[in-house]
């Protein structure tokens, strides 16, 4: 049997709630941004292993119309979504995400403290199952606060009695498959929740605190509209496990 893994599918018990509809940031003629829990997987695809909720089918409900999804984010990840509601809208703002007039801000805890307040990782990606050519990748990272926990570690064969941690934003340049998550696994510090690409002890850990999470979450959109012209942006609010994990940063 197959184990699967927690940053796509939560142990039991640890399942979040997702309320029937999504909470909408941001609706006009043409498009709309909406906050997507995590926990939920934005469409079907190879991953989805048999699962029949998706994001994509609850908002076309929502809306009761069709919707073209714009960009995607991992079942584990909250926060800003893009869609629209016709082609020619959902092909303009495609051609706007691929330009850096296009902004992306998440948020992100991982284990250690980056050596620098600003870094960028520039580390090519394959796209994933099945695609394994690599293409180039670059994801720009601030350190926004660090914490220091009661927690035993370990590094190089040396045992710590605390943990070190840090809260970042994160701005992709590029949209390859998991990038946040594998670009800071590439530079050891690994985003915490994921199963995937982190650090075993240290998501056991916050599972003990009762965050059992990924700790990934695309905070902000902003973008200027294709059609008016003016400029959007979305805010997405944490959710209460994130505020959780976030609350450990209060005053440092």
């Amino acid at each position: 049997m197959t184990q699967k893994s927690s940053s796509e599918f939560p142990e039991p018990g640890a399942e979040p709630v997702v309320p029937a509809e999504l909470a909408v940031l941001h609706r006009d003629d043409w498009l709309a941004i909406v906050d997507k829990p995590a926990g939920l997987m934005v469409h079907d695809s190879a991953l989805a292993r048999g699962e029949t909720d998706f994001a994509a089918d609850r908002l076309r409900e929502q809306f009761g119309r069709p919707i073209f999804l714009v960009h995607r984010l991992d079942r584990a990840t909250s926060g800003c979504l893009l869609l629209a509601f016709d082609r020619d809208t959902a092909s303009a703002l495609g051609k706007v995400l691929m330009s850096h007039a296009f902004e992306k801000d998440y948020l992100a805890i991982c284990r250690g403290w980056p050596a620098e307040d600003v870094f960028e990782v520039d580390h090519p990606l394959d796209g994933g199952p099945g695609k394994p050519q690599k293409k180039p990748a670059i994801t720009r990272f601030r350190r926004l606060a660090t914490c220091e926990l009661s927690l035993p570690s370990a590094a190089a064969g040396t045992e710590f009695p605390t943990s070190r941690y840090a809260l970042l934003r994160a701005q992709p340049q590029t949209g390859r498959f998991r990038q946040i998550r594998r670009h800071l696994k590439h530079v050891s510090h690994h985003l915490i929740g994921d199963t995937s690409h982190g650090d075993g002890r240290h998501n056991r850990a916050f599972r003990m605190m009762g965050i059992h999470r990924m700790l990934l979450h695309a905070e902000r959109l902003r973008f200027i509209h294709p059609h008016s012209g003016e400029r959007v942006e979305a805010l997405a609010p944490p959710d209460a496990e994130l505020a959780k994990a976030l609350a450990l940063f209060d005053g440092a």
